[in-house]
């Protein structure tokens, strides 16, 4: 059988984040980053000596930590 299936087509790649941007946009310092990427809590693109942020590996890795209200009267 042969596989009629076309390859995929690559999306382009959208702008990474350095690790300035990141500490930015969570509000902490770039050496609370540097320790989240030591300990390999965050995730992050290693690229030669430089380290690089997929906006949206960040924002749901954000996602992954919210917390959410329980209603009254209902059992968490």
């Amino acid at each position: 059988m042969s596989n009629t299936s076309k390859p995929a087509i690559p999306q382009p790649l959208g702008r990474l984040f350095t690790i300035t941007e990141v500490a930015d946009a969570l509000g902490v310092d770039v050496r609370h980053v540097r320790r989240l990427v030591h300990e390999r809590r965050i995730p992050f693109i290693k690229w030669g000596h430089l380290l690089r942020f997929d906006p949206a590996d960040i924002a749901a890795w954000v996602d992954a930590y919210r917390q959410h209200p329980s209603r009254p009267g209902r059992p968490s």
